[in-house]
C-alpha cells in the first residue's frame, strides 16, 4: 500500500483524480483523497487549482459509477446495503431528508458513510444530474477547504493535516451539519417556488 500511495503521489493531480474516483466509486479509502491533496501540494503548492479540479472531477466520475451500479442493481442492491440496523437508519434519514443526507457526508472532512445514501438516491429515483450537482457543490467546499489548508499552513505531510482535522473534528462536524441545514433550506425554497408561482398569478 505504501508503494502504491507513493506512486499515486508522484502522479500529482492525475493521481488525485484517480484516487478520488476510486474512493467515490465505493472502494473504502477514508480521508485518503484529502491526504493526497496535501501530499501533492506540500511538494508543489502552485498546482493547487488543477489538483482541486482533479479531486472534484474524480469524485463526480466515481459517484456516477456507483450511482449507475445502484440504479441497475435496483431494490436488491439497496436492501443489501441497508440490511443492518445502521443501514436501516441511513435509509430512514434519506427518506426524511433526501439529498441533504448525501450532502453532509460528502462535504465533511471527518469520514462519514456515504455509499448507502448514494444507493438510496439511485434506487429511489433521484435524477442523476441533480445528484451530481449536490456532489459537486459538496466536494468543491470540502476539497477547496483542504486545498486552502495545504497551501496556507506549514504542514510537512498528510499526517499533519489529518492530525489537525482530528484535533478539530467536532468543529468540522458541526460545520458540515450547519452547511447541510443551509443546503436544506435553500433546496426547500427552490423546490417550493414553482408551486407558489401559479398562485401568485391568480
Amino acid at each position: 500500500m505504501k508503494e502504491f500511495l507513493e506512486l499515486i503521489v508522484s502522479w500529482g493531480p492525475l493521481g488525485v483524480f484517480i484516487l478520488s474516483a476510486l474512493d467515490s466509486a465505493g472502494i473504502p479509502l477514508p480521508s485518503m483523497v484529502d491526504a493526497l491533496i496535501v501530499a501533492v501540494l506540500v511538494q508543489e503548492p502552485s498546482r493547487a487549482p488543477i489538483t482541486l479540479i482533479g479531486a472534484i472531477l474524480g469524485s463526480i466520475v466515481g459517484n456516477t459509477v456507483l450511482f449507475t451500479i445502484a440504479r441497475k442493481g435496483g431494490q436488491s442492491y439497496l436492501n443489501r446495503l441497508t440490511s443492518g440496523a445502521r443501514g436501516k437508519k441511513f435509509r430512514k434519514w434519506f427518506d426524511e431528508y433526501g439529498l441533504v443526507s448525501v450532502f453532509i457526508p460528502a462535504v465533511s472532512v471527518v469520514p462519514m458513510p456515504l455509499k448507502a445514501f448514494v444507493a438510496c438516491s439511485a434506487v429511489l429515483g433521484t435524477p442523476l444530474l441533480r445528484f451530481l450537482g449536490v456532489i459537486a457543490i459538496a466536494r468543491l467546499i470540502r476539497y477547496g477547504f483542504v486545498t486552502w489548508l495545504a497551501v496556507t499552513f506549514d504542514f510537512h505531510d498528510f499526517r499533519d493535516v489529518l492530525a489537525f482535522i482530528m484535533l478539530h473534528k467536532w468543529w468540522f462536524l458541526g460545520g458540515s451539519v450547519a452547511l447541510g441545514l443551509v443546503f436544506y433550506m435553500i433546496s426547500r425554497f427552490v423546490l417550493r417556488r414553482p408551486q407558489e408561482e401559479p398562485m401568485e398569478q391568480i
